[in-house]
């Protein structure tokens, strides 16, 4: 391929010199692909621009964080006045913004009785399944085959497994997402069938008296939609256990509408997390759910350290990330329809061309996220999924960053506020170049 080759002779030079540097030229495995990642240099609207000086439409968008696009100025300015009003970028102490941010979180998650912040995504799950484990004192969870809740040692599990290590289908087992996990203990972590609700009760029956939390991705890995029937089976079944239901909306928060999935499936879980656009492109978590759960992560200075579930960050809370929050949320308020029905008509756009073509393919997504998957047959899984034809979308996505078109290799699509009709003309032109030359 031109990209590897020719095109990008000085991103494998800064990658070579990054390996000196770090393990694997990276500080996020996610962020490598083979030959080697395209090394960037400068972000503008809806545009990268790597140091070879190649342009490109970004659908990665940093995994979907920037919902406004690159250096969009309401965060520039959000940013500065923030500056200027507070003297300091960090307190160290309670401010006003936590509350103003939160109370606004609570008008589109009234899920959310209580919230807590934290750094990352990552974080946020973490702390979600310990405030589970301490309200119900039981310290399994249960999460299903496909999904991505971060790094943590609970969660690498069956996040992308072959199917011949993943059991049957109906019952599936954990297969460890990381070479650490292969010498610890695997019972903790309870693998459940994604959109298969007969197969999935059955399991949390027999374990129920020791799972303390089922953790789900509304849309597997963002863009693979749980049914209606499953969502409200699934909301009914832990209720009836007594397990905690935690909707990992990291990927989905702000993205398929303002309240999230669960304000599109009618759901309110006890525990929900956020992350990724809600931080306006910094580093930023949030949990929040039912006041009983919440409060036991509530300080208690009267009460042995034991007794309190523990939680702190000295970045918790950032002003900074704060204000770029409120600041995204003010332009989202504006503009999320828009983007909405832009990814609508990308979507079909690129599915009338392939039709044209001849070539087996169909969008998977909702709001401004989507993925394509090169196949005609129903996607309700990940072992669906993996029946799609993925050396043919790698090699469409290798050609279309020739064409100026950036996502990670096989990675799902996200929109920002900064796509209009120039970018989404180019983006359908350009496939329609590869898939000719293909």
């Amino acid at each position: 391929m031109s990209i590897v080759k020719t095109r990008t002779a000085k991103s494998k030079a800064a990658m070579d010199e990054a390996k000196g540097v770090m393990p694997g030229g990276v500080t996020a495995n996610i962020k490598s692909f083979a030959p080697y990642p395209i090394v960037m240099k400068k972000g503008e609207g809806a545009y990268l621009t790597d140091v070879d000086n190649h342009s490109y439409v970004d659908y990665l968008l940093s995994y979907g964080a920037l919902m406004l696009g690159h250096g969009h100025p309401r965060i520039t300015q959000a940013l500065n006045e923030n500056i200027e009003r507070n003297g300091t970028w960090l307190f160290g102490a309670p401010h006003q913004l936590e509350i103003d941010f939160g109370k606004m979180i609570q008008h589109y998650y009234p899920s959310m009785d209580l919230l807590r912040y934290t750094n990352s995504g990552t974080e946020a799950t973490l702390l979600a399944l310990r405030l589970a484990e301490a309200y119900t004192g039981k310290h399994k969870i249960a999460k299903f085959e496909g999904h991505y809740h971060g790094g943590h040692h609970q969660v690498l599990y069956s996040i992308d497994p072959h199917e011949e290590d993943a059991g049957l289908a109906e019952a599936p087992i954990p297969v460890p997402d990381s070479k650490e996990l292969k010498n610890i203990s695997r019972n903790e972590t309870i693998i459940l069938p994604f959109n298969n609700l007969e197969q999935t009760e059955a399991i949390l029956r027999k374990h129920h008296d020791q799972i303390a939390a089922l953790i789900l991705e509304p849309l597997q890995s963002g863009f693979i939609s749980a049914t209606q029937a499953f969502m409200d089976g699934i909301r009914a079944i832990t209720d009836e256990l007594g397990i905690v239901l935690i909707f990992d909306e990291v990927k989905t928060g702000f993205r398929v509408v303002m309240g999230g999935a669960q304000e599109v499936y009618g759901i309110t879980p006890d525990l929900t997390t956020l992350g990724k656009v809600i931080g306006g492109g910094f580093p930023f978590g949030i949990v929040g759910g039912k006041k009983d759960i919440m409060m036991e992560s509530a300080p208690n200075h009267d009460a042995k350290p034991q007794d309190v579930l523990f939680h702190s960050g000295t970045y918790n809370g950032h002003p900074f990330i704060l204000a770029a929050g409120l600041a995204t949320v003010e332009v989202l308020r504006e503009e999320i329809d828009h983007v909405n029905e832009r990814t609508a008509l990308l979507r079909k756009s690129l599915e009338q061309l392939f039709k044209e073509k001849g070539m087996p393919m169909q969008t998977l997504g909702m709001g401004s996220v989507f993925n394509i998957v090169l196949t005609n047959e129903e996607v309700r899984d990940h072992r669906d999924y993996l029946k799609s034809d993925f050396t043919r979308r790698r090699q469409i996505d290798m050609a279309l960053l020739d064409e100026g078109i950036y996502t990670k290799p096989v990675n799902r699509y996200s929109l920002s506020t900064s796509h209009g009709d120039n970018e989404i003309e180019k983006t359908i032109d350009a496939y329609r170049n590869v898939l000719n030359q293909l």
